[in-house]
């Protein structure tokens, strides 16, 4: 019983009730049958308890990991593309301003860049501190958003009359 509740520390130190709450709680509910077991003196069942508590906590620890590295490498795929899409847009939001589309067009876009800076600068801090899961919930939907703001701004450029210096 000691071991199982040393692996199941070591998961949860890992992290396994965020990234694998399944195998998590199913090691400390067997945790918790070793220890009913042994209050009814069972103690052929206490150890089944106890040897099942292990294995599901090891394997929390090592879903754990493998969803952590997973999440981190998904986590810094969002940010590096965000972060393109994000400086293409600016780029393309200058160059709409000097075509002189409309500031009611080019108002949504800045602020949906804008709110793409502030997520990309809180998962960044989420990633610095290992907290994938926080990453890619600040980063969620945000991609999207940004590439509809400046679609919008495209299809206005293209419909803004081509004005020629004389």
């Amino acid at each position: 019983m000691d071991r199982a509740q040393g692996a199941i520390d070591a998961a949860r130190a890992a992290g396994a009730e965020q990234y694998a709450p399944t195998e998590y709680a199913a090691a400390t509910a067997a945790l918790k049958g070793a220890h009913e077991a042994v209050a009814v003196r069972d103690y052929r069942l206490a150890l089944n308890y106890a040897l099942e508590s292990h294995e599901y906590a090891q394997n929390a620890a090592r879903e754990t990991a493998n969803s952590k590295a997973r999440m981190r490498v998904e986590a810094e795929r969002a940010v590096t593309d965000i972060t393109a899409l994000v400086a293409a847009g600016q780029t393309r939001l200058a160059a709409a301003a000097r075509a002189r589309v409309p500031r009611a067009v080019l108002t949504p876009a800045a602020n949906a860049i804008a709110t793409a800076k502030a997520s990309l600068q809180k998962a960044g801090e989420a990633v610095a501190a290992g907290d994938y899961l926080a990453a890619n919930a600040a980063l969620e939907g945000v991609k999207e958003g940004v590439e509809k703001a400046l679609a919008e701004v495209d299809a206005a450029s293209r419909s803004q009359p081509v004005r020629r210096r004389r």
